[in-house]
């Protein structure tokens, strides 16, 4: 037997990768400190953890509707209005398995074969994964420091052909942590509608970014044009990567197309996680959570200075996601025998460009600074070593 020439062409995630061998290293020993994934250390918020109690006393825990309970899409809806000042229609939300499972539901109704699908250069790897298992042609824009490595309108217009049917967009972005003006993303918007081409928007790390002289989150693209791709989840703001649990906002005539595509998919999403993020739209919680996004803040700070110490510039400061995008190129090493070496000589799991696309794959690294401020302190202490010992 054979797989299919799909699976064939699936990349690697290769901060997973180094994850694994973080592991096989503590198995033997060795402590690691892991700055390779983006997984807050907090969890869940208190209310959402004695719900998930609650709800585990032997009482059914029946299917949902493939597109969630309607009492969390309701609460979801709720979110936009209080925090981003946008009415969402309730049955426009599709609660999903992650944010992982809306984007595969998004791509299976939107993309078909042969459609290019603009990109940019970096970007999160499993982003065009999801596009081109159903048939896209990806294009990977590239992205400069002065675009704060995200796509800008003249970008898209200069990779923009008769083929394109699509733009996907993070913002903030992983891996370098940098937002799009939103004069820019509502421009590249606009020229994508124009043309009748579908945008995704990828929000997740949408609630980490800073909050305006008013204390307003940063607005959502829904703001600026309401038929977009909104995809979001419940594991970066809140802290609950394992439970997979996320939603999309798709246009009114594509909810019941994300109800018979996730009705197929996996029935539906985690009935007791559905229930316990419920508690995550109280006061109580949205309290914690923004606590966390100042932690977040704290730790940016503690990353960039260490960096700089260290020798390893970041040509963008992160103003959202939990990420650092740093530079090794004065080191002399490429990026990926740099985490090798890191890994295997410090016992610090970073990630290498490689996972992110074609530009800046040997010449840059993520650092996720989801960590500990301890753990990103000894971290940063062993990076700085290990610069150091490079010099000499």
């Amino acid at each position: 037997m054979r797989p299919s020439r799909r699976a064939a062409a699936v990349q690697p995630f290769y901060a997973m990768e180094f994850g694994k061998r973080a592991l096989a290293l503590e198995s033997q020993g060795h402590p690691v400190i892991r700055l390779n994934l983006g997984e807050p250390d907090f969890g869940a918020p208190p209310a959402v953890l004695s719900a998930l109690e609650k709800v585990a006393d032997g009482r059914p825990l029946p299917y949902t509707g493939a597109t969630g309970l309607p009492e969390l899409r309701e609460a979801i809806s709720g979110f936009y209005r209080s925090e981003h000042d946008v009415e969402v229609d309730p049955g426009r939300i599709v609660v999903t398995a992650g944010a992982s499972a809306a984007l595969l539901l998004v791509s299976a109704a939107l993309v078909d074969p042969g459609d290019e699908v603009l990109i940019s250069d970096p970007s999160y790897p499993c982003n065009r994964q999801f596009a081109e298992s159903f048939g896209a042609e990806v294009v990977l824009v590239p992205t400069t420091a002065e675009s704060r490595f995200q796509l800008d309108l003249p970008a898209v217009q200069a990779n923009w052909t008769a083929g394109t049917r699509g733009i996907m967009i993070a913002t903030p972005s992983n891996p370098t942590g940098t937002s799009i003006e939103g004069s820019e993303l509502k421009a590249i918007c606009d020229f994508a509608r124009e043309r009748d081409a579908w945008r995704i928007v990828d929000e997740i790390y949408l609630n980490l970014g800073r909050r305006d002289a008013d204390g307003r989150a940063p607005a959502s693209v829904l703001s600026s044009d309401p038929d977009a791709f909104v995809i979001n989840s419940f594991s970066k703001y809140f802290g609950m990567t394992g439970w997979r649990l996320g939603w999309c906002v798709v246009p009114q005539d594509f909810a019941p197309v994300m109800e018979r595509l996730a009705q197929n998919y996996y029935i539906c999403p985690s009935t007791p996680a559905q229930i316990a993020a419920l508690e995550c739209f109280t006061a109580q919680s949205l309290e914690v959570a923004e606590a966390r996004r100042l932690e977040f803040e704290r730790r940016r700070a503690v990353v960039l200075e260490g960096l700089q110490a260290a020798g390893l510039p970041v040509p963008v400061p992160p103003d959202g996601a939990f990420y650092a995008y740093f530079d090794v190129s004065g080191t002399g090493l490429g990026a990926w025998e740099f985490c090798e070496r890191l890994l295997a000589e410090k016992h610090v799991a970073l990630t290498p460009g490689k996972d992110f696309g074609r530009l800046g794959a040997e010449r840059y690294v993520r650092l996720s600074y989801a960590a500990s401020v301890a753990e990103l302190q000894e971290g940063l202490a062993r990076l700085a070593d290990f610069t150091a010992a490079l010099s000499t």
